[in-house]
């Protein structure tokens, strides 16, 4: 079993920044490592935006939350858009599939959107499992709290987690890994005193290779092999992105 390894970064010198003027060289934001991923921007209400993009491209699977491309299936690229507060746009997917267009981004991607601040990412790594979480938590509460929940479009994601798997996955396990994401992203809160499971509209995509004649892993539950350090690199990003965010 490779050692035990767990880092997290504050800095954008880590997130690989780039200019919009770069935003038209698809060839630039393509890497296989989530620890790679872009930092650009767009322009929404006459402002810039950051926009987070990984690339990863083909013989990558993914499964996710997102309003564009949730479910599980062929991925080839991520992007996590921050958006002004008080977004009022009623097509978020094609917003999303225009800042995809923009970055020359091309094929079936995950798109999130969040209002909470992107160039404050917070990334973590556990024995080759990898994290980014962004995170702004004002509107936050517990899962089953009483009242009735609606059916409006959802606003835009506030706490964003996007995990890289190094090892293939089966369907089962996906779900279960984006279940303990979940219970990750909940102990990181409870432990800093957020007294809340999350927000309204957390987002997560998790990223694993595409079985290639290999036999994928079929459990990520907490205490599986991979599922243990999933775990504890989307706890250790979630619990830096949100730590000056929880008033004590």
């Amino acid at each position: 079993m490779p050692s035990r390894t767990l880092l997290t970064s504050a800095s954008l010198a880590d997130a690989a920044p780039l200019t919009s003027a770069s935003l038209a060289d698809a060839a630039l934001l393509t890497s296989a490592s989530l620890a790679d991923a872009a930092l650009l921007t767009h322009t929404q209400q006459g402002r810039e935006w950051p926009l987070l993009v990984w690339a990863p491209g083909p013989g990558v699977r993914m499964v996710s939350s997102a309003v564009l491309g949730g479910g599980i299936g062929e991925r080839g690229w991520v992007l996590n858009a921050q958006v002004p507060p008080g977004y009022d746009r009623l097509d978020p997917v094609d917003h999303l599939r225009e800042l995809a267009a923009g970055a020359g981004l091309a094929g079936p991607g995950v798109g999130l959107m969040t209002a909470a601040p992107v160039a404050d990412l917070r990334r973590a790594a556990d024995g080759g499992v990898r994290a980014v979480v962004t995170a702004g938590i004002g509107v936050r509460g517990w899962a089953a709290a009483p009242g009735d929940g609606g059916v409006t479009a959802p606003r835009p994601g506030t706490i964003n987690i996007i995990v890289s798997v190094p090892v293939p996955l089966t369907d089962a396990a996906l779900v279960n890994a984006v279940a303990t994401a979940t219970e990750a992203k909940v102990q990181a809160l409870v432990e800093l005193g957020a007294d809340a499971s999350g927000t309204p509209t957390d987002a997560v995509c998790v990223a694993a290779p595409t079985p290639e004649g290999t036999e994928a892993e079929p459990f990520a539950g907490p205490r599986s092999r991979w599922g243990a350090r999933l775990a504890r690199a989307v706890h250790a990003a979630t619990r830096a992105a949100c730590a000056d965010l929880v008033k004590p």
